[in-house]
């Protein structure tokens, strides 16, 4: 019991990093990674950015890197439901013991440096874990997603044998930019020299950029259209939505590109491709019964999930919460053509909109919308079945902490909401 409430003071200490926001820069991180005698220098790492489907291409080479036989890990956020969810070790949500070590570690190194370094933020203090963790693993490969841009995201710190840089959008404006071609200088700070980047889809302003500075550091460009194609992607691969697709296939140019590179050794290469059937990304376009549960927030997935519902040939009912300092109002026009009456909740985030305030844009956008005081009462006025066949008639979106409650409520929660256990096996 003892080491439980030490345990739980110390995960409330590492929550309580929220207040000092986002900070973008390296040098804090950096003197902190020397304290901790440099886990990240040797660190085999696939680093991934972008404004949408990163978190899907990591979890796509996770399962391929391990379907040939590597020990492979993956550092992705936020989390849906429990954060361990953001650390992944061999398949599985890491074990509360080894997180538990593994932050203690980094909060002593973070103490010792006095009150300057003191003030880490949350995503720092995290990804100083995900560095401690799998560094003391031995992993094989650790595939890092970046929290917020790229050249000064706290994840660039990482020395990759690949770099990777997804659909690129209109997202954190007033930190990257107000340009596609302005975010993308952002997150083209993750290509190093004479490091392979791979490009997923993007408009040719974006990709531009992306090679302009690839050429200017030395490091080998492809772009994944010119590199595969959609009768390319595994058979029974396993997530739904177009964009899905757009995922694998640039996940698809990543491993072309370890190949040719030879960047790692696979103990089981014939197998590299297996993990596209078995690959869990949940919260994304994800169907349980009558609904699909979406974490779209912003108007680049929100033009990806249209595209998708469109496909369905029917009328949504939407049930949605959104935070605040997002383009709410952009993100519900593009999903109204295919919404027949909404239903808006708060999320369980500081920064959530009422849903007095979201109903009213709802409205605002043309939706018949009623605001409701929880997601157990929107689900029931929205008629949600998670037991119902067929494709789905209700739609959740807005936050990916409001597609993890709806997750749990709903029964479809992959992982034990309440504890990790380093026995657990994954399921979809």
């Amino acid at each position: 019991m003892g080491a439980l409430v030490f345990e739980m003071k110390y995960l409330e200490q590492l929550a309580a990093r929220r207040r000092f926001g986002m900070r973008p820069g390296l040098e804090t991180i950096s003197s902190i990674l020397a304290a901790l005698g440099n886990p990240e220098k040797g660190l085999p790492v696939v680093h991934v950015a972008g404004t949408n489907g990163k978190g899907a291409v990591v979890s796509i080479l996770d399962e391929c890197f391990r379907a040939a036989g590597l020990k492979s890990a993956r550092y992705t956020s936020p989390h849906l439901v429990k954060i361990n969810e953001r650390f992944f070790l061999d398949g599985r949500p890491l074990s509360d013991s080894l997180l538990e070590r593994a932050s203690i570690k980094v909060e002593d190194s973070v103490l010792n440096l006095g009150e300057a370094q003191a003030e880490v933020t949350f995503f720092e203090a995290l990804t100083l874990v995900a560095f401690e963790v799998y560094s003391s693993e031995k992993v094989d490969v650790a595939v890092f997603e970046t929290g917020l841009g790229g050249r000064l995201d706290a994840t660039n710190v990482c020395e990759p044998r690949i770099s990777v840089i997804t659909r690129i959008g209109l997202d954190h404006c007033d930190w990257l930019g107000n340009t596609p071609q302005a975010i993308a200088a952002e997150k083209a700070g993750i290509i190093k020299p004479n490091v392979p980047i791979v490009l997923g889809r993007n408009i040719d302003s974006v990709r531009g950029v992306v090679e302009a500075r690839a050429r200017e550091v030395g490091a080998p460009f492809f772009y994944a259209p010119d590199m595969v194609s959609e009768e390319d992607i595994p058979k029974g691969y396993a997530l739904d939505g177009s964009f899905n697709r757009e995922n694998a296939l640039t996940a698809l140019s990543v491993l072309k590109v370890v190949q040719d590179f030879k960047l790692f050794d696979f103990p089981d290469p014939n197998r590299l491709f297996d993990g596209f059937g078995h690959v869990v990304w949940p919260g994304r376009f994800q169907r349980v019964g009558n609904t699909i549960v979406d974490g779209a927030h912003n108007p680049p997935a929100a033009r990806a999930l249209a595209s998708a519902l469109a496909a369905e040939g029917c009328a949504f009912t939407l049930v949605a919460g959104f935070c605040s300092d997002k383009d709410v109002g952009e993100t519900l026009s593009i999903l109204a053509p295919y919404i027949k009456k909404a239903y808006a909740v708060r999320t369980n985030n500081p920064r959530s909109l009422s849903a007095e305030d979201l109903a009213a844009k709802m409205h605002e956008c043309g939706i018949g919308a009623v605001a409701c005081g929880s997601l157990a009462e929107a689900f029931a006025f929205a008629g949600v079945d998670a037991a119902a066949k067929g494709s789905g008639e209700v739609v959740v979106c807005g936050s990916l902490f409001l597609a993890g409650e709806a997750l749990v409520e709903l029964g479809a929660y992959p992982w034990d909401a309440n504890r990790f256990d380093p026995s657990e096996k994954l399921h979809s």
